[in-house]
């Protein structure tokens, strides 16, 4: 089952870098925001994490945590947050967990060929754990100032 607006989001369990756990029950009381980038290191998965690596104190002063999720390794994801200098989690969803939870794998073509992949997508999740927004099928220009926008809203209302 994937989650849905205004549902309660399963509560899950990774591996992020920093050698820490991430557990999005550890939250409750802050918005979370959840993107899917498919590859780290990748020019647009490095323009988006950029994007909310410098909108972080906005999304702080919104009371709004930032998690960024791949099928990357570990390593890769630690190379990738080190190499961006990016202030927020990164986590490595190898298994797929999450994957499924937010239902972003799907069909892609890439020169031709087919393949399983992350759909560029992003997840806000409000302070008691409920689906708020979900964008899916990101273009990354303009996406992290209209998910900020998001969450300073939701804030505002909470």
């Amino acid at each position: 089952m994937s989650v849905a607006i205004g549902q309660p989001v399963e509560d899950f369990s990774a591996t992020a870098t920093g050698d820490t756990t991430v557990t999005l029950s550890d939250f409750r009381g802050q918005q979370v925001v959840v993107y899917f980038y498919p590859k780290a290191s990748t020019p647009g998965c490095t323009t988006e994490g950029g994007d909310f690596r410098d909108r972080k104190p906005a999304f702080d002063a919104a009371n709004t945590v930032i998690l960024g999720v791949s099928r990357d390794g570990l390593r890769a994801q630690e190379n990738f947050k080190a190499n961006q200098d990016f202030n927020f989690a990164l986590i490595s969803d190898k298994d797929e967990t999450l994957c499924g939870i937010f239902d972003v794998i799907k069909l892609k073509k890439m020169y031709g060929k087919e393949h399983q992949g992350i759909e560029r997508s992003t997840f806000l999740i409000d302070a008691e754990g409920k689906l708020a927004r979900e964008w899916r099928g990101v273009k990354v220009p303009g996406h992290v100032d209209e998910v900020l926008a998001a969450a300073e809203e939701l804030n505002a209302d909470g």
